[in-house]
């Protein structure tokens, strides 16, 4: 892959735990180790982490890195170390506000966003303060088209604006994981099983999850949602899980990236009913999870929200729905899991979906072009 040598400036990396540091760590590392060195936050267990690391991975004192003039000092000073030809910062907002800092010295820079400048964009001071990182910049890219055209007013015109979407490792999420361990691990054997794997936010929708099953178990007895994940948000859904029937929610807290295969090998059926927030301010940007349950082969009801359609094939990978009614969520659940002929339809769709478009070398491959052009 010709690329040429990148400096990843982002607040966004592992050991931290999410999407959008999933989606930044994927990137880079498919991305010719010999071509890339990344500065990001000094987060617990980045020792054990970077030591795994192909490339060169440095880290900020603190857990957070502010758009300072110490910023760009040690930003120009590692584009001296590595050579570096351009300089991508992980996320639109706040760190790109030291790109015209860079700018003024001969050093190009491009910019990954994600679902949070999908609302940036729309709050007035916000928005000036993002158009004003972004107007130096040689490059912008969006998780879908969704999030492009809300970005889009602040991306000033004569800035390229692309859609890069996610990608999933295929061959760790794949139907020939077994996720008999995670089955007996809870002792839930043969019980007809929905699974979600994400953040335990609002905007996520585990709760109209856990509303739903009252009216899933009507339809499928023994249905048992599984809820995998950490976030602030779990006290209010153990609430709601109280009045659930009994035993048809099950907490796993959060899991490893090493343990996440099994969850979605054990699931009959994925579900994620994201709901938008705010008036729209809030999104789902695109849901990563919702790639790696379709590479998994399994069939996936989503909520209508930011670009989880673009994730979501309706009706071929699986089913759309209005994430904010658990009755319409709670059909589409129990569709999948009582017919299981179309179930299994949806995920070998889903699977040839992720297989075809959305790998992370076919990602990084592009980004790689947009790089390039960027250096120029």
């Amino acid at each position: 892959m010709d690329v040429p040598r990148v400096l990843v400036v982002t607040n966004d990396f592992p050991p931290r735990v999410g999407g959008v540091q999933q989606y930044v760590w994927n990137l880079v590392r498919h991305l010719p180790h010999d071509r890339v060195a990344v500065l990001a936050p000094n987060w617990a267990g980045w020792r054990e982490h970077d030591e795994g690391q192909p490339f060169a991975v440095h880290r900020w004192p603190s857990s957070f890195v502010s758009p300072s003039s110490d910023l760009a000092r040690r930003v120009r000073s590692l584009v001296r170390e590595h050579r570096a030809d351009v300089v991508l910062f992980g996320h639109g907002f706040p760190l790109p506000l030291i790109g015209p800092n860079l700018a003024s010295r001969g050093l190009p820079y491009a910019v990954l966003t994600h679902g949070v400048e999908a609302w940036v964009a729309r709050v007035p001071a916000l928005s000036a303060a993002l158009r004003k990182a972004l107007h130096h910049a040689r490059a912008v890219t969006a998780v879908s088209r969704y999030t492009a055209r809300a970005i889009r007013t602040a991306v000033p015109a004569h800035v390229p604006l692309s859609v890069l979407y996610p990608g999933v490792d295929v061959d760790r999420f794949a139907p020939s994981v077994d996720g008999t361990p995670v089955r007996d691990g809870w002792g839930l054997d043969a019980s007809p099983m929905i699974v979600c794997v994400s953040r335990l936010v609002p905007r996520k929708g585990q709760d109209i999850l856990i509303r739903s099953m009252e009216f899933i178990r009507r339809l499928v007895p023994e249905a048992v949602l599984v809820l995998a994940g950490g976030g602030p948000y779990r006290p209010k859904l153990e609430a709601e899980a109280a009045r659930a029937p009994s035993g048809s929610v099950v907490f796993v807290g959060e899991v490893s990236d090493e343990d996440a295969p099994q969850y979605y090998a054990a699931a009959d059926v994925f579900a994620m009913p994201c709901r938008s927030r705010w008036g729209g301010l809030e999104v789902e940007g695109f849901g990563i999870v919702f790639l790696e349950a379709a590479a998994t082969g399994k069939a996936v009801v989503a909520g209508r929200s930011g670009g989880a359609d673009e994730a979501v094939a309706d009706e071929e990978t699986g089913l759309l729905v209005e994430g904010r009614e658990p009755k319409a969520v709670a059909l589409a659940i129990a569709q999948l899991l009582s017919d299981r002929e179309a179930a299994n339809r949806m995920g070998s769709a889903g699977r040839a979906r992720a297989e075809n478009e959305f790998t992370w070398p076919i990602a990084a491959e592009k980004l790689s072009a947009i790089l390039t052009q960027a250096a120029r």
